[in-house]
């Protein structure tokens, strides 16, 4: 695979011509920023820009100001190569808060070894319905410690109004959720992203995250999408590394939370 044509591949099917990913969601192109913006339990943001030093400080100030106007919290998504360079030192000035960085990493769908199944005693069950978004919220919530309510109310909507947009699956140890992922595809793109793959403790090392993602590959090679992506965090990058992962790039969310009036 060449890293540097499929980045910059990456950047113009999913960045810089991005689609909106969700039924009430838009993209909108202003000056050298892509943005989505969407209700306040949706995602809001930046995906992509094309900034230097003359106007970069003039975007990130128009994008607060949009957002702020809105009442919507925000996220400035920069990946290690883009610009300019002092981008990130930038947004931190501004008020943005940085979280932990991730790897971006790419593989070849049918590449990978599709042939993973689940550990013994483990079955896979394909989400379709209500009831399976609840099981993915909650194994989200066991296994991250987060609040699973946005990941379920977009689970809800992504399958009401778009179900060919999204792969869910839970994985059940008998009846009891260990793990769940997704995977979100967007028509007329290459790459098919991969998101969640949250295991709960005591089920962690035991192949389960393995089986996930090829359980999404084949889906993706199925629906005929090329190329596999992941916002990887420093624990999960040693796995999709022996499964076949290249690391591109790094990728850090900057968060802005608009001041009270």
């Amino acid at each position: 695979m060449d890293h540097a044509a499929v980045l910059a591949l990456f950047d113009r099917d999913m960045r810089e011509d991005a689609q909106p990913d969700g039924p009430d969601t838009r993209v909108e192109r202003v000056g050298g920023v892509v943005r989505q913006v969407s209700s306040a339990r949706g995602w809001n943001g930046v995906v992509w820009s094309d900034l230097d030093e003359t106007n970069a400080q003039a975007a990130i100030s128009e994008q607060i100001a949009f957002f702020s106007g809105l009442g919507r919290d925000f996220e400035w998504k920069l990946y290690g190569h883009d610009r300019p360079v002092d981008l990130g030192e930038r947004l931190r000035a501004a008020g943005f808060t940085a979280e932990p960085e991730e790897t971006l990493m790419i593989a070849e769908a049918a590449g990978l070894d599709l042939d993973a199944e689940p550990p013994e005693g483990v079955r896979l069950l394909p989400v379709t319905d209500a009831a399976g978004v609840h099981l993915v919220a909650d194994v989200h919530e066991k296994a991250f410690g987060t609040d699973g309510s946005r990941l379920r109310e977009q689970l809800l909507a992504r399958l009401a109004g778009e179900p060919d947009t999204i792969v869910a699956v839970v994985a059940l140890a008998g009846d009891e959720p260990v793990s769940a992922a997704r995977m979100e595809l967007l028509p007329g793109t290459r790459f098919a992203g991969l998101w969640g793959g949250g295991t709960v403790e005591g089920w962690r090392g035991r192949g389960v995250y393995r089986a996930l993602v090829a359980h999404r590959a084949r889906a993706a090679v199925e629906r005929g999408y090329r190329y596999l992506q992941v916002d990887a965090s420093s624990q999960s990058r040693p796995i999709l590394e022996r499964l076949g992962f290249a690391p591109l790039t790094t990728t850090t969310p900057y968060t802005y939370v608009p001041r009270a009036a």
